[in-house]
């Protein structure tokens, strides 16, 4: 993507620098999926596991604003949850193994599941919280 890079002054939501030129919209499931910028689309979002970054290294977007709280890990409690729980239940229906099978199967694929889609959701809100133009304490009846 060639995008052009706007000035790092920009806050996180907003679209346009003076000049008035914007960025084509980044696909939500692309920059969750890759940790990318919700701008560009090209500039990492992450420092460390889930540690962001605190602007853009390729248009300049400040991060200072990013919050995604509790929202990923609620989405991946009830996945996960959703896909052992049933996958659990078939197993004991089909097979039933003994105890300790659960525990070995089921304990190290709850593990890999969280920690595996945590920063792909984190990601996720982030795109989902700068395309919506949402930030800490703010709604759309502000401007009322």
């Amino acid at each position: 993507m060639n995008h052009e890079p706007l000035n790092s002054d920009q806050r996180f939501g907003e679209e346009a620098n003076e000049t008035g030129s914007s960025f084509l919209p980044v696909s939500l499931f692309k920059a969750g999926l890759f940790s990318r910028c919700p701008r560009c689309g090209n500039g990492a979002l992450y420092s460390g596991f889930l540690n962001i970054k605190p602007s853009c290294s390729s248009c300049g977007l400040d991060f200072s604003g990013i919050d995604s709280g509790d929202g990923p890990a609620v989405f991946i409690i009830l996945i996960v949850g959703f896909i052992v729980t049933f996958a659990a239940l078939f197993v004991e229906t089909q097979f039933q193994p003994p105890y300790w099978v659960h525990v070995v199967l089921w304990g190290p694929l709850i593990l890999a599941l969280s920690l595996g889609l945590l920063r792909p959701l984190k990601a996720m809100m982030v795109a989902l919280q700068y395309r919506h133009k949402a930030g800490e304490g703010t709604s759309m009846d502000d401007d009322v």
